[in-house]
């Protein structure tokens, strides 16, 4: 609820912008209400501050080369998603390294917040886990959005963009669980594994827990976040493809990047190319680079250009 003096603010606008001839005064005021408008919708404070992001993307034509730019985000239009990072997971080596990432992760998301940046935490599967807490409500009373394409309930590979990635991660290996692409060398999978959020990754303050894409897109529009970073696992499935992974942020029109040091694939290497984990992880960044969108470090998100998040006269 807007405080008194908000409410005043907001009726002297209108009286001025109802009163006001159509002449040089008449768009400054259009444009002063419009902003004051805009910004009643958000939930989160729009602070002043400047992200600076160092890209990196690739050419798609030999010679193949990365290609390093620097871009200036505002942080009030910036938002992380972080896709799958479970409490635990049916292949036990893929659950070691996202026991791995997950405290980096956390130092990474506590600066952005800070920073004014929206934080979206993403555990498919769990989110009914959520259902009584802020930040459940907070999304599902987002204003609602129409978006200029249709949300998938799952990206796929677009042939029309991407050529096949660059790994196998179609074998199976066990008769009971359709998992592929894990690397433990004993297929026995659990069944219900904890689909919470990694506990070492903290959900607090303005931040919002959804894995429905209609809801997090409504929520980025209400919150005016331009700039989307993708983080979690799996790099060469449910980042890709979520309803709010890169394919479909990128149908959006969305500014959308991979956060390549907190990403990890579902790779085997007994499968094609038969390179190392950790290749194999790095093979398909390159892939998103290429075909999809650039990639950043965590590091771009924890700090704004000095000076910019100072007051605006």
């Amino acid at each position: 609820m807007p405080t008194a003096s908000l409410q005043h603010r907001r009726h002297f606008l209108n009286t001025v912008f109802q009163g006001c001839a159509a002449g040089s005064l008449f768009p400054a005021f259009s444009t002063l209400l419009a902003d004051e408008r805009s910004q009643s919708t958000r939930q989160i404070p729009a602070v002043p501050g400047k992200l600076s992001i160092h890209l990196r993307k690739r050419t798609a034509k030999a010679p193949l080369k990365a290609v390093n730019e620097t871009a200036e985000w505002d942080a009030s239009e910036t938002a992380i998603i972080i896709c799958d990072m479970w409490a635990d997971h049916p292949c036990k080596l893929a659950a070691q390294r996202v026991d791995r990432m997950a405290p980096r992760m956390n130092q990474v998301i506590s600066k952005a917040r800070d920073q004014g940046v929206a934080i979206i935490h993403a555990p498919s599967g769990g989110i009914q886990l959520y259902e009584e807490t802020p930040f459940r409500k907070r999304i599902k009373e987002a204003k609602p959005s129409k978006p200029p394409v249709p949300i998938q309930g799952w990206c796929y590979l677009n042939p029309e963009k991407e050529p096949p990635l660059p790994v196998d991660d179609t074998v199976k290996r066990s008769t009971e669980s359709s998992l592929r692409g894990c690397d433990d060398p004993i297929a026995d999978y659990k069944k219900n594994t904890d689909r919470h959020e990694h506990p070492a990754i903290k959900m607090v303050g303005y931040d919002v827990v959804s894995a429905n894409g209609q809801e997090i897109y409504n929520f980025l529009e209400q919150e005016q976040r331009k700039n989307i970073v993708l983080m979690g696992v799996h790099t060469n499935m449910c980042v890709l493809g979520r309803p709010f992974g890169i394919r479909q942020m990128s149908y959006l029109g969305k500014n959308v990047v991979l956060c390549r040091d907190l990403t990890d694939a579902l790779y085997d290497p007994r499968d094609r190319p038969y390179v190392s984990h950790t290749r194999g992880t790095e093979m398909i960044i390159e892939h998103i680079e290429t075909h999809w969108c650039p990639s950043i470090l965590g590091r771009d998100l924890t700090k704004v250009i000095p000076g910019s998040n100072n007051p605006v006269s």
